[in-house]
């Protein structure tokens, strides 16, 4: 190997650990999210959640079914596709934020289509729009 290809070697490796050391302190440097006040609502003694999910076969195929038709859903955000769905012998919980009363309305429309009439609690919120920086 000669001198020019060794030296361009070392340059491209330290370009790289520079664009690698850059990533890194920019992850780093952003606020970690915080849900603390949202998590609050979860400690109260009669909230429902995620880990009391039934595993009964009929309470499963009742989430799998409502899960699958809010992902079929291209129109819905990520965040409604990632809303909490929860069964407990038959009767759903829908937890979460959505980004809009319209989705809010969507998923909880697309539970009870599935889950029936009186058989969907709707606790989900509407999480406050995206700022944009400029």
């Amino acid at each position: 190997m000669d001198q020019r290809s060794g030296s361009k070697q070392i340059l491209c490796a330290v370009a790289v650990a520079a664009v690698l050391m850059g990533l890194t302190l920019s992850a780093m440097s952003q606020t970690p999210a915080d849900n603390t006040k949202v998590n609050t609502r979860d400690r109260a003694k009669a909230a429902v959640t995620a880990d009391q999910q039934k595993e009964n076969g009929t309470d499963r195929e009742l989430t799998q079914k409502i899960r699958h038709a809010l992902m079929q859903d291209k129109s819905l955000s990520t965040y409604a596709h990632n809303v909490k769905v929860i069964a407990q012998h038959g009767q759903i919980t829908l937890k979460g934020p959505v980004r809009s009363d319209d989705e809010k309305r969507t998923v909880e429309a697309k539970a009870t289509e599935l889950a029936g009439v009186g058989n969907v609690t709707n606790q989900i919120t509407v999480a406050p729009p995206k700022s944009t920086k400029r």
